[in-house]
């Protein structure tokens, strides 16, 4: 069957190309049917990327995040018009040690292979989580970046120390937002602050504990462990203040993706003895760890349905690039194509 891709040849220049799927006996078919821009895409999409790696990357489809519908399985594990979500994550291996997320000859849709932004995708049946009857589609279909924030928070309690009374989450937007509610949601025996810098975004954390702004932080306050959700230029800034407020053998996992090297307050993390450690992506374990918690606590969903910005139905190329470019310009929240079928 011939498949119509929407690569992105050059910043800002997407085109159509046609590639064939040989219908075999193992690969589902996927119709995407809603798909959320992550910053990373926009990365690609902006050329904010080096040179190098751009001419490494490109032409390639874009989009990591998705659902859709399965229209064809030959394997027999999902009925046909069942709705998914998509792992872009696609392990060559295994690994008794590395998760699949970390090993370095994994693919990823929207990186080193073409992304969601496809009529259809082809994919074995492992790299798909059927949705929960009923959900919010538009926020299922960033399931993937909750998915890494579950991930995140999986091993924040597996490498810290017990004493977790009172966890910093530094970030006021989306990766800050979801980490946040999943933390208080899985743990929420645990006091959980967040700190940022725009106060109107720091109204909507209703779920959380505490909020500060961070030029406007208690002297006496401490932290146990803390996430860092910034990111970007700031994210030196947001290690830098963590290590001034957490406690002795305290642990701070990073999030936030930086393009540029971040120096960070060394002395002070040899004298409190801190861990501190990165996650990346997510698997199939996260995926389907979180679609049961859609299930026991669907308020989790309905929290995740403030940070939906835009919704823009897309029918062709000039539909996408509105959708790209609306993205770019958007105050707060997640933008999603959903198809015109």
């Amino acid at each position: 069957m011939l498949n119509t891709v929407y690569q992105l040849k050059r910043p800002r220049q997407l085109e159509t190309c046609f590639q064939d799927i040989t219908l075999d006996r193992e690969h589902v078919i996927v119709r995407p049917t809603h798909l959320s821009i992550c910053n990373a895409d926009q990365r690609y999409y902006q050329g904010t990327r080096s040179e190098e790696v751009l001419s490494k990357k490109l032409p390639m489809a874009l989009i990591h995040e998705g659902i859709g519908k399965v229209v064809y399985d030959p394997t027999g594990t999902y009925d046909i018009g069942a709705e998914v979500v998509m792992i872009p994550n696609i392990p060559t291996e295994e690994d008794a040690i590395v998760a699949e997320n970390y090993l370095r000859t994994s693919l990823f849709r929207g990186s080193s292979k073409d992304g969601f932004l496809q009529e259809y995708i082809e994919t074995v049946p492992d790299r798909l989580v059927v949705l929960p009857k009923g959900i919010n589609k538009t926020v299922a279909a960033f399931t993937e970046i909750v998915s890494v924030s579950y991930h995140a928070i999986d091993r924040f309690f597996r490498f810290s120390h017990a004493r977790r009374k009172v966890i910093g989450i530094w970030g006021d937007g989306n990766l800050g937002y979801i980490t946040s509610l999943l933390l208080k949601s899985l743990h929420p025996e645990v006091k959980v602050i967040v700190f940022g810098i725009n106060e109107a975004k720091l109204h909507d954390f209703t779920f959380v504990d505490e909020t500060y702004l961070v030029n406007q932080i208690p002297d006496n306050l401490k932290l146990d462990h803390a996430f860092e959700c910034v990111g970007g230029g700031a994210a030196h800034k947001a290690i830098n203040q963590i290590i001034d407020y957490i406690c002795p053998e305290g642990t701070i996992s990073i999030l936030g993706v930086s393009e540029d090297l971040a120096p960070i307050n060394t002395r002070m993390v040899l004298e409190k003895g801190l861990t501190i450690f990165g996650s990346s992506r997510s698997g199939r374990e996260d995926f389907v760890g979180l679609i049961e918690l859609y299930k026991e606590k669907p308020e989790v969903v309905d929290y995740l349905e403030n940070i939906v910005g835009s919704e823009i139905c897309v029918r062709d190329i000039k539909d996408i690039v509105n959708a790209f470019e609306t993205d770019i310009h958007k105050l707060i929240g997640k933008t999603v194509m959903i198809w015109d079928e």
